[in-house]
């Protein structure tokens, strides 16, 4: 089964991985692989809104 994803390896300490495990068997993630790209997804995600509110508060700060 190829695919057009791209791929790479990462490495945890075991507690790291035992929360990604409890969130993969919370949300019932058939794969550890599908459960780490939606903490990702999820990271990246607050990351956004955070910079964002970040932006309007120093636009609202500069007046």
């Amino acid at each position: 089964m190829a695919t057009d994803k791209a791929r790479y390896t990462v490495s945890v300490d075991s507690d790291l991985f035992q929360k990604i495990e409890d969130f993969r068997f919370a949300y019932r993630y058939q794969t550890r692989s599908e459960a780490t790209v939606e903490l990702i997804r999820l990271g990246l995600e607050a990351l956004q809104k955070e910079q964002e509110k970040e932006k309007k508060e120093q636009k609202n700060n500069s007046y």
